[in-house]
């Protein structure tokens, strides 16, 4: 595990997020690693959170640093609550305070209703649901005023599709605990929205082709999504740019109905 001292972060000269610091989880690989790439691009020093990739946060690090930018990453456990709050404390540490927060880390399921087990219905929930409702508690505790909140949730949640009932309906409960959220917390000038991905091309993805030609064929850009284009609408809502854009979910599927 890489060593976190006790410091101010010292931020690029340049950059929009400059000065800022930014806490993404799940982001060693796939959306939440574009995320954090992008993050510190935008000149924000970036806690990279995994699970258990220790590899591949290490490599998102190195990017970020080779960049010019600071980060360091974090083992947690999103789903345990005493992980959460040592993810939190660890941040605060490392860079002397929080300004953004990214709940990007989730459990993902394709499976009939009738056929989903209690142990797989626990473990979605656990990590995508109550690991998200822990983080935003230490979030709204800790984030420093003006900043921004930003869960990733899935578009799922408005199309209904079959087999994905349990993942929609876990991603739906992380979509109202931010839109109450972001009423709680106005005052103190923070954003809180939900950013609705499409499906996207990441490693994560398994589809067979036929499925994966369909998705495309019923997208009007004609494409599945990447990680990126996901990564760059949550850098607008962390930018001052979205500071007016609070308690909404923002579809980000390329049109995909």
């Amino acid at each position: 595990m890489t060593p976190i001292h006790s410091a101010s972060p010292q931020p690029k000269t340049t950059g929009e997020l400059a000065g800022k610091v930014a806490l993404v989880t799940g982001a060693s690989r796939g959306i939440g690693r574009a995320i954090a790439l992008r993050l510190g691009r935008a000149g924000a020093c970036v806690v990279v959170n995994y699970a258990t990739n220790d590899d591949k946060a290490q490599e998102v690090v190195a990017l970020i640093e080779g960049g010019g930018g600071q980060a360091v990453a974090v083992q947690a456990d999103i789903s345990q609550r005493a992980d959460v709050i040592r993810l939190f404390e660890r941040t605060q540490d490392a860079f002397g305070g929080l300004d953004i927060v990214v709940n990007n880390a989730g459990a993902y399921l394709t499976k009939p209703l009738t056929d989903v087990t209690e142990t797989e219905f626990d473990q979605v929930f656990g990590l995508d649901a109550r690991g998200t409702f822990f983080a935003l508690q230490e979030a709204a505790r800790r984030v420093r005023i003006g900043g921004r909140i930003i869960n990733i949730s899935s578009s799922q949640t408005v199309t209904a599709n079959p087999n994905q009932s349990v993942y929609a309906a876990s991603k739906a409960a992380v979509e109202q605990f931010g839109l109450a959220l972001a009423k709680e917390l106005g005052s103190r000038q923070i954003t809180v929205n939900n950013v609705l991905a499409g499906i996207t091309e990441t490693d994560g993805l398994v589809i067979s082709e036929p499925a994966k030609q369909y998705l495309v064929q019923s997208t009007p850009l004609g494409r599945l999504g990447q990680p990126d284009d996901i990564a760059e609408v949550v850098g607008f809502l962390a930018s001052p740019a979205g500071c007016w854009i609070n308690a909404q979910n923002v579809r980000v599927n390329g049109g995909q109905s």
